[in-house]
């Protein structure tokens, strides 16, 4: 898809199916994430894929945002991985751990599934499920699917504030 049409078309779904997702978009949307740039190439981000029914529920008790999926991806970063600005000791873990999950929600649309940016979750819940996550600082849950029929963007999509001065 053309990128303009990409990020103008995608918007955040919040009914979706639980139909499987093929595998071929999963592998997708992981290249896609993880071809994303971070702070000196220090990569300090993980993407964790959770599709088994199992840990499906273990994310439904951290956010109550699941929309209805049967897939799920989180992605979050490790500080102590990241770059760090000398000029103000700025940490960049959760600025690369946000452009990864960018490219991993535009990838998402891309190839015909939808999600939404969850960033409403219990961060120790999950982290209590799923012992792998505890050295990172989680970042965002994406549930992911194809679009129920009656899917639509909210009525607040389309509002936008002004984001740009001019100096």
């Amino acid at each position: 898809m053309e990128y303009g049409k990409l990020v103008f078309d995608r918007y955040s779904c919040r009914k979706l199916t639980d139909a499987p997702v093929e595998k071929e978009k999963i592998d997708y949307i992981i290249r896609c994430a993880t071809s994303a740039p971070t702070a000196v190439n220090y990569q300090p981000v993980h993407i964790w894929v959770v599709k088994n029914e199992e840990a499906c529920k273990r994310i439904a008790d951290a956010t109550r945002f699941t929309f209805g999926a049967g897939l799920f991806m989180v992605v979050g970063a490790k500080a102590d991985g990241a770059w760090v600005r000398p000029a103000d000791s700025q940490n960049f873990a959760v600025v690369d751990a946000s452009i990864v999950a960018t490219q991993l929600m535009l990838a998402i649309h891309d190839c015909g599934l939808r999600s939404t940016w969850v960033g409403k979750f219990e961060p120790q819940v999950l982290k209590d499920a799923f012992p792998e996550m505890n050295d990172y600082n989680l970042v965002a849950i994406f549930p992911i699917g194809y679009p129920a029929e009656d899917a639509e963007p909210s009525d607040r999509h389309s509002l936008r504030k002004s984001l740009v001065s001019e100096i």
